[in-house]
């Protein structure tokens, strides 16, 4: 069996966004996924790729809060740093 280690991390990623947006709240996850929806055409797992989607959202829905969620979010993946997409997130997410 082959394993593509990006899917791998790309789900990884979206588990660990989902789950510190529903520690908050389901109406939160509800909200921050819409909205990525209808500003960018993309769903939680699309922003491995594309992180600044997230940050955006993040800021939008929240203010000057989202930078704890995103510390969260960065804490979640600390593990995961050797692959650099995710590492370019918790840079990203971080701004």
């Amino acid at each position: 069996m082959n394993i593509d280690k990006k899917q791998v991390m790309k789900a990884l990623t979206s588990f660990y966004i989902e789950k510190v947006l529903l520690d908050i709240g389901k109406p939160i996850l509800d909200k921050v996924s819409i909205k990525l929806y209808k500003e960018y055409h993309c769903y939680i797992p699309d922003c491995y790729e594309h992180p600044d989607y997230l940050n955006n959202v993040l800021k939008s829905v929240f203010g000057n809060s989202h930078v704890a969620i995103s510390q969260s979010i960065k804490i979640e993946l600390m593990e995961h740093l050797e692959d650099s997409t995710v590492q370019r997130m918790v840079n990203v997410i971080g701004n």
